[in-house]
């Protein structure tokens, strides 16, 4: 069986779905799967071509064992509409033509969306390759773009919405990253064959019993006595990051209480900003790190913080930085409705929730977790039965191979 893998996103870019994707693709490779990974010159978060990669058009390497093709892609640090549609197109055109004249034919053809454009490039490659096209849906758009305010344009919403649906008319086969993603395709399309392909953790690789061998916290001026909240991730519009300044206001009385902001994106000069007008020297702000040193900066912290904004439309998100937490034996305070609650505070208990952009309740559930530590204990051991047995990359990847055998029979692997 010969799989193609079509995303804008992938390592060495650091980000939930090039882990997901890589992940997943080195485990399907290790079951005889053949898999070939059509992707962007490597740009993400910073929006600048990564140094060996500037100036080239297409590249051919290997990577664990995957053969990785990469073609030319325009990127800005805009944030105008026009300038990421750009982005978008480029990657959507270059991969098509790397497509047809450098990959040879192969069984099944799998999309990541979004971005949604590249459903086109996938689409017309499926046909050129002879491959069944498999739909993979992280996030519904135009959905969410049109209810996070950020796309207003009727007419470009409509039009989008029409490349959502025939996306999924073609696909053999559509998967949907959470069970909410799953839910609103079949309602939609209830003659569609819809899976869902769950995101999770390397529980291999994530060590919850190095915390001994954590040295973050001296390397970076913390104390042992501090109390360490954390979000890592992207620092963007749809995480509604400004609950956690508000609390980290709330809460400055107490000295030991500190909040630290790891990652890049559109809202961090926005978030600086706020928490500069605030005084507040309790927040701290560090650029992304590579997976490889991510365990040693959660071990060296208490708890994460997971927020998103107040919408309906993220009643079926999981942020994909819940499983490494737990992974660590580390608990979550998470500030989303829907899916994600069900699953990791009401099912597993692996931590405490609050609700959505309020900071008044964020405060409560912190002060709640400083002066309960072995509630830290509990809720963070909880966390790692769940996720071990539930979202573990080894167990998704066999579940997925078997979908692969089943539902393509004939194409051997």
């Amino acid at each position: 069986m010969k799989l193609l893998i079509l995303t804008q996103y992938f390592p060495p870019e650091v980000g939930a779905p090039q882990n997901r994707l890589f992940e997943l693709a080195v485990r399907l490779q290790q079951k005889g799967v053949d898999i070939t990974v059509l992707t962007a010159m490597p740009n993400y978060p910073q929006m600048e071509i990564h140094p060996s990669y500037k100036g080239k058009c297409y590249i051919k390497e290997e990577m664990n064992d995957l053969s990785i093709h990469r073609s030319w892609i325009f990127v800005s640090k805009s944030k105008g509409i026009f300038k990421r549609l750009i982005n978008y197109f480029s990657f959507v055109f270059s991969s098509l033509i790397v497509g047809i004249f450098k990959i040879k034919k192969h069984d099944i053809l799998l999309v990541e969306s979004p971005p949604l454009f590249l459903g086109i490039s996938a689409y017309l490659l499926s046909r050129f390759k002879g491959a069944k096209l498999i739909f993979n849906v992280s996030d519904l758009w135009p959905e969410s773009a049109e209810k996070l305010g950020l796309v207003k344009n009727k007419t470009f919403l409509k039009m989008a919405t029409y490349l959502e649906e025939f996306c999924y008319k073609k696909a053999a086969l559509i998967t949907g990253q959470t069970q909410g993603i799953c839910s609103n395709i079949r309602n939609r399309f209830p003659n569609k064959e819809v899976y869902w392909l769950k995101n999770g953790v390397d529980i291999n690789f994530y060590n919850a019993n190095n915390e001994s061998e954590s040295n973050w916290r001296a390397e970076n001026g913390f104390s042992n006595q501090d109390f360490l909240l954390i979000y890592a991730g992207i620092l963007g519009h749809a995480q509604g990051l400004e609950v956690i300044i508000h609390a980290a206001k709330t809460v400055s009385n107490h000295s030991d209480i500190k909040f630290i902001f790891l990652g890049n994106g559109p809202e961090k000069e926005n978030l600086q900003r706020l928490s500069a007008s605030n005084s507040l020297t309790n927040i701290f702000f560090f650029n992304v790190v590579p997976k490889a040193e991510m365990q040693n900066v959660l071990m060296a912290t208490d708890a994460s913080i997971i927020p998103l904004r107040k919408l309906d439309l993220f009643k079926g998100a999981i942020p994909s930085k819940i499983f490494e937490t737990l992974a660590l034996k580390k608990p979550i305070i998470l500030g989303v409705d829907g899916e994600a609650n069900d699953l990791f505070i009401k099912k597993a208990n692996s931590g405490l929730y609050f609700e959505p952009e309020n900071a008044d309740d964020l405060s409560n559930k912190i002060i709640y977790l400083f002066n309960n530590r072995d509630k830290i204990i509990e809720l963070g051991n909880n966390g790692h039965l769940f996720v071990s047995k539930e979202f573990n990359r080894d167990i998704i990847a066999e579940d997925f191979f078997n979908i692969l055998t089943h539902q393509f029979k004939g194409k051997k692997a």
